[in-house]
């Protein structure tokens, strides 16, 4: 792997962490704020482990992807491509 390709692969991992972050802050924000009744709903339900890991999944899903793909469509190209 050339050092552009392991910068390039590190980039897109800190971007992807920065966007984990914010699905799962805000996942904690909608359980703390019992927004539309998730949390109680979650709780009270049969498995409340699968509806919150579904939950998350897809939050992490949504941050992580869209984090990713706003930072790299913001990279500027060099001038000689």
């Amino acid at each position: 792997m050339t050092p552009q390709e392991r910068s390039f692969l590190g980039f897109l991992a800190r971007h992807l962490a920065t966007g984990l972050a914010a699905g799962a802050l805000f996942g904690a924000a909608i359980l703390a704020s019992d927004f539309a009744g998730l949390r109680r709903l979650t709780l009270t339900s049969d498995t409340p482990v699968l509806a919150l890991a579904l939950l998350f999944f897809g939050l992490f899903i949504t941050f992580g992807s869209v984090s990713m793909a706003a930072n790299l469509m913001m990279l500027q190209r060099n001038k000689d491509d």
